[in-house]
């Protein structure tokens, strides 16, 4: 299991690369562009000490300025590449998922749940349909996605009902679910059912359903989905499409976490 941490001590903690990170962290591929006040709310930062950080940021080729909003730039990329390199979730999946995206002619993922968003540890990609360009370690806001839905649905009820209390639930489209009752509601059920259909909540016209892959003691370590455009088919009919290849994708990856055994710890967590 994954080791205690000492926290630094006062002398050690280095709360300059905490800011750092902070603004980083302000970026996602929902909101890839923002201006300098918006980074400073999100991060809860002054003014002044936002923009000496963006400006870092930039001199040293992580962002860019169009001189009003600031984006990031790939080279970020190389920051999570020694972490990327050594994980096993996608070579693991891909045999998997790739048999599902065949079966299903959609493209596939699975993610796992870091905070309060979905982090993409596998995809086989078909055909473009997002507005967001999906991969290894994108992340996107679990209260909006069928993934971060089964994934939030493991929590317990009072701790559910809290993390989405302190949660920024923005309406990313007109169909988008903000109401935290009404979230804690659906997400209960996603559990209950063990599927989660999200319809539109994220993007215009994108539609995804997941369903829960859980470890041997019963716990969900990770959500699989696929998603298809909306127009296509009424939500009934996708969760008829779609279910039985999903559920049988999850079993078989079920199947392959129990036979690793006491690997599965260094998978889950990763000494470093």
């Amino acid at each position: 299991m994954q080791g205690k941490r000492e926290k630094p001590g006062r002398n050690e903690f280095v709360s300059s690369l905490a800011t750092g990170l902070s603004v980083l962290e302000c970026f996602s591929p929902v909101d890839s562009r923002l201006s300098l006040t918006q980074v400073a709310e999100r991060a809860g930062l002054s003014r002044a000490t936002a923009r000496r950080m963006l400006l870092t940021l930039t001199e040293l080729g992580y962002a860019y300025s169009d001189g009003r909003y600031f984006e990031l730039t790939p080279r970020v990329l190389a920051l999570g590449h020694g972490y990327w390199s050594g994980r096993g979730w996608h070579e693991l999946l891909a045999p998997s998922l790739r048999k599902l995206s065949e079966e299903l002619d959609e493209s596939c993922s699975a993610a796992i749940l870091v905070n309060d968003d979905v982090l993409y540890v596998s995809r086989v990609h078909t055909r473009r349909i997002m507005r967001i360009e999906l991969g290894l370690g994108t992340r996107l806001p679990a209260f909006a996605t069928s993934m971060g839905r089964i994934l939030l649905a493991d929590l317990p009820e009072e701790a559910l009902r809290a993390r989405l209390q302190d949660m920024d639930t923005p309406a990313l489209t007109a169909h988008t679910v903000t109401d935290v009752a009404r979230l804690a509601e659906l997400i209960s059920r996603a559990g209950e059912d063990a599927f989660a259909l999200v319809d539109q909540e994220l993007e215009p016209g994108l539609r995804s359903a997941a369903v829960p892959v859980k470890d041997p003691g019963g716990r969900t370590v990770l959500a699989i989905n696929t998603s298809m455009t909306a127009s296509a088919e009424t939500a009934d009919q996708t969760r008829n499409r779609v279910r039985p290849a999903l559920d049988a994708c999850a079993a078989e990856v079920q199947t392959l976490l129990r036979s690793l055994g006491s690997d599965l710890d260094s998978l889950l967590f990763p000494r470093r």
